[in-house]
Formats: C-alpha cells, structure tokens, sequence
C-alpha cells in the first residue's frame, strides 16, 4: 500500500480537520493579555456560543477561577516554566451554568510569537459517575471534598498540610502546584487584622481549651486579593499521652455572604442618599465618644448643621436639584474634616458633626471654615443656584457634660444663628445657675 505524502497546504488542511474532530475542547491564546484568539468546534459547542463569542472572550472571563491579571500573570509564568500545566476549573457557559473542566495548557512558538494551547475536558460526567468507582471510605472523602470548598489535613509532627484540589483552586492554584505545602504557607496569608485571632483558636483547639477549631477570617489568594472563609476542624488522632498528631478539617468561601452582610450592616448605618453615617449611629456614636473624652480628659465639639433656604431649592429647581445639593455639601463637609472626626446625616437637610480632641475655640474655627466653603462652593449641576449657605450651632464638653445636653444646646445654639439672620455660627453657652 502505498504511503500517504501530503503537500505543506495538505497538512494544513488536516491539521485542521484533526482539531475539529477532537472530542476536547482547544484553544490558542494570547499570553499576555490572555485573549483567546483561536478555538475549536467543540470549545464553542460546549459554552453554547458561537466560535466569533468565544473568540471575544479572554481566560478571565471564561475561566471563572482565575480571578484579576494579577493572577493570570503568576499562572503564565508557571506555564512557562513546564511542559504542562494542568489546571481543574469551571467554564462560564452562554446560559449561566458551570461546566467543570480540566484543563492542560503549554507553550507553543509559532511564527516566532509565544502562544498558549490549552486543552480543556469537561469532566462533569466524570465527577458525577466518581462515586461508582470508590470504596466507602474514599467515597466519604470524595463527598466531602465536593461538598466543600477545600479540605486541608495538618500533620503536626511534619508540619506538612495536604491541600485538596478544591481548596487549591479557590486560592487560585493548579491541583500540582503546593506540592508538599506547610503551615507557614496557610498563616503567612491571613490578613493580618486576623492572623492573631486564627492562630490563638488555633492553639485554645490543641491545648484543650476549645472543643473545635472555627474561626471565619479573611484569606489572601494568589492574585492578592482576600476571601472570607468560614474554617472549621479537630484533632484526628493523637500519641499515646494524648498529644495531637493530626488535625483536619474544611474550608467554605464565604464571601459572597459577607459581602452581603456588610452591606446589609451598611445600609443599616448609612444614609443612602449622601453614604453618611445615619442618626442611629450617631446615638451610639455619640455618647460612646463623649464617655471616652471624659475619661481622657479631652475637649469634645459637636455641630449641628443645617441648609438654610433649603424648601426653596426644592420648590424653585426640584427635588432631584435638592438631593444634589445634600450629596453636595455632605462631599464637601466631608473633605474638609480629619479621620477621627465623625459626620452623619442627622434628618432632611441636617447634619451632625462630632470632634474628638477639640476646643471649643478649635470647634469654632472649624465650623466658620465649612461655613465659608460652602458659601463660596459652585454648583453646576443646579445652573441657575448661586449659592448654598447654612447655619451652624456649635456645644461643647466640658461645658456640656451629658449627651442630652449638649446635644440640646447645640440645637438651641443652631436656632439661635437661624433667628439671627441664618449664614452664621453660633456657640452655646452654659447658663449661670440661679442663685
């Protein structure tokens, strides 16, 4: 039989034909930016897309476990350095699922221009038929293992940490990367405002004085950024004088919940409209503050601060002009006070300002200079207002040494400037006591 000899176009050809047929997904792509510029057949058929989307698409937008530049770039690095990286994630298909992948990536020269050829197979199939395959106790292993974010397994002896595949891709690793990790490689990425809290429950759990370890932290992944997890474990085993050996346990990404629930606690503390502290908070904050004053013996102002003419604007330029100016002065007010200093939205077009560390002089200085910036302040998003002035009603400890107090004489002080002729700061004296 006679051989088969192709000419340079023939092998295109087939070269071609070849990719089509593979039951994989393939795709060339750029290392730099990690765009994708070449798929197959069966890379776009699998995300239920066409081959011109796909190719629209770049590694981060389609590989939803690698997460930022950052980490695309320390991932192609590692590319570069083997002669193939294997990576287990989870594809964005067109219609919003998951498709669960692993993925085998190397470097390709072609017309002296570096490329990635990654191979991506879809083994979904695979995990749900995995449990067929496995004895009783590695299917409990298994199970746990998907049911979870990650498992980790410390020998405390060695030192040494077994990380699983899926605790390894949620901090943005490949399944062979960290092979023989320690416990330096887990704590050396708690986010230091944690780090003392973890590894101090860490050693209650070891000496006895916890039942369990569990603790929620944040966690820096290999991009930089941190995610919150919900860690939780216990001893395993022990020696024979009852000193640990062993400890397991597992991880959950909690995230997406966190992010929910400092919202939900900002929203509750927040005004929506300006993003200011509310005036619930400023019941809290305020009288915490002022004890906190009296026990250092430090000067305390606090500011009562209103728009004057403020239904004008609103009747004569609208209600959306008038949530422009409050979004207005509380950006304004707000740069032009410390850190320390504390500034809430306290109702309609009034706001509250506490200082810590203050004279009353101080307090006084500070309140002429907010009212003279927003005096002399333009506002082009209302064309025909020339300008907003408000005015300020100024209390301060140790004149007024209780909460209800000096926040009555503030009021009254603010009362006194808007009786007067508004545009002005007034100072709330103490009245003598009667004789």
């Amino acid at each position: 039989m006679p051989s088969l000899v192709l000419s340079s176009a023939g092998e295109t050809e087939l070269l071609k034909v070849l990719c089509e047929r593979l039951p994989d997904a393939v795709y060339l792509i750029d290392p730099d930016t990690s765009r994708i510029v070449f798929c197959n057949g069966p890379a776009y058929l699998e995300l239920g897309m066409e081959r011109d989307e796909v190719l629209g698409h770049s590694v981060l937008s389609l590989q939803m476990d690698v997460v930022g530049p950052e980490q695309w770039r320390e991932i192609a690095n590692v590319i570069r350095q083997g002669s193939s990286y294997v990576f287990v994630g989870r594809h964005r298909h067109k219609a919003g699922h998951e498709v669960s992948v692993e993925v085998h990536t190397r470097t390709l020269m072609f017309d002296g221009r570096e490329y990635f050829l990654s191979v991506a197979r879809n083994i979904g199939g695979r995990l749900a038929q995995g449990n067929d395959l496995l004895s009783r106790d590695v299917q409990l292993r298994y199970a746990l293992n998907e049911a979870t974010d990650g498992l980790w397994d410390w020998d405390i002896q060695t030192d040494h940490v077994y990380f699983s595949p899926q605790l390894k891709r949620m901090l943005g690793y490949g399944p062979h990367e960290m092979a023989s990790p320690k416990l330096s490689d887990w704590s050396d990425n708690i986010h230091p405002d944690d780090k003392r809290r973890v590894l101090q429950t860490v050693s209650d759990h070891l000496s006895g004085l916890r039942e369990r370890y569990d603790a929620e932290y944040r966690l820096r992944n290999r991009n930089g950024h941190y995610v919150w997890v919900r860690d939780r474990g216990r001893i395993c085993a022990r020696d024979d004088q009852g000193r640990a050996l062993r400890m397991a346990g597992m991880v959950h990404n909690t995230t997406e919940q966190k992010q929910i629930e400092i919202e939900l606690q900002r929203l509750a503390s927040h005004d929506s409209l300006t993003g200011l502290l509310n005036r619930r908070e400023s019941e809290v904050i305020v009288p915490a503050q002022l004890r906190l004053c009296q026990r250092l013996g430090l000067g305390l102002g606090l500011a009562m601060i209103d728009v004057d003419h403020f239904k004008q604007i609103n009747d004569v330029h609208g209600h959306l002009a008038g949530d422009y100016v409050l979004r207005g002065v509380a950006e304004l007010l707000g740069s032009l006070i410390r850190n320390a200093d504390y500034l809430f939205r306290w109702g309609g077009e009034e706001f509250l300002l506490l200082c810590v560390d203050v004279t009353e002089e101080e307090m006084l200085t500070l309140a002429g200079k907010l009212r003279q910036h927003l005096a002399s302040a333009s506002w082009p998003g209302v064309p025909k207002l020339e300008t907003v002035d408000v005015s300020i009603g100024v209390a301060c400890f140790p004149s007024f040494t209780e909460t209800s107090e000096l926040m009555l004489a503030a009021d009254r002080a603010l009362y006194r400037a808007k009786t007067l002729g508004r545009g002005r700061v007034e100072l709330a004296m103490r009245m003598p006591a009667a004789s």
